[in-house]
């Protein structure tokens, strides 16, 4: 089952008519996406289907062509119009972004790292920052590693770096691009732990992951793209156990033999 029910929860993040072209290729042919918070939603698809494209337009990183997205009582954008940076700087306000790579500044500790955004961009004071940040490490099992540099961790250590330096920022949703696509596979499990854990504390969080299993512990709904479009969305137990869609069956059945 999934974790909550939508239907009673405040609206996060709402788009409408995503549209998004690179040159001649179409990547995105009117998405619609709903986010409520508290709510897990997982992006699904093959590459180049548009899901990080989706995600990347989210935080402000892409600029759609067309569409409007709007973080209710924050910032509502119109990408037909230009998106002028004092509006592109509040919508990255509301989300923090985890990417595949981790994208640690490397001269800096793993402190320096969560505490950065904090204090530089939120002018949060630097010893609240401090205090923050290492009660975030303590809590994902770093709190030994705050004076280690980023080439002295594993990359499952840094992708979990990463997590806390978004929690640092204390965002309404947060992005994950793939957050294990890039860890050796027995480091892929203490990653996922500690998305699960966010989970349950009842984080808002949109994710674009291959893991199937663990999109079915943790996801509210089940986003399936192909080609630029929704092909089906729910439930987990809908999508990913019961799917009534072609390629969305075609999809799962490769993933499961691969």
């Amino acid at each position: 089952m999934s974790r909550s029910d939508s239907s009673e929860k405040e609206v996060v993040l709402e788009v409408t008519g995503l549209h998004k072209r690179f040159g001649d290729l179409e990547v995105l042919k009117g998405i619609d996406l709903t986010v409520h918070r508290g709510e897990v939603v997982v992006l699904l698809g093959p590459s180049g289907s548009g899901k990080t494209t989706v995600l990347r337009s989210l935080n402000g990183l892409e600029t759609p062509d067309a569409g409007v997205l709007r973080v209710p009582g924050a910032v509502e954008i119109d990408f037909a119009h230009a998106l002028p940076d004092p509006v592109r700087f509040r919508l990255r306000d509301q989300s923090a972004m985890v990417f595949q790579q981790h994208q640690l500044f490397a001269h800096k500790t793993v402190l320096q790292n969560v505490v950065e955004g904090p204090v530089q961009v939120q002018k949060v004071p630097r010893d609240q920052a401090v205090a923050e940040a290492r009660a975030l490490l303590a809590r994902v099992g770093l709190a030994a590693k705050e004076d280690a540099y980023p080439h002295q961790l594993s990359g499952g250590q840094q992708q979990r770096v990463g997590i806390v330096r978004a929690l640092a920022l204390k965002p309404r949703l947060i992005l994950f691009d793939e957050p294990t696509s890039s860890l050796d596979p027995e480091l892929v499990g203490e990653v996922l732990g500690v998305i699960r854990g966010l989970a349950a504390e009842g984080w808002t969080m949109v994710i674009v992951t291959h893991e199937l299993g663990f999109a079915r512990q943790v996801a509210d709904q089940v986003i399936f793209f192909d080609g630029g479009v929704v092909v089906e969305q729910g439930p987990p137990e809908s999508v990913l156990d019961d799917p009534q869609q072609p390629r969305t069956r075609q999809f799962l059945e490769r993933m499961l033999h691969r």
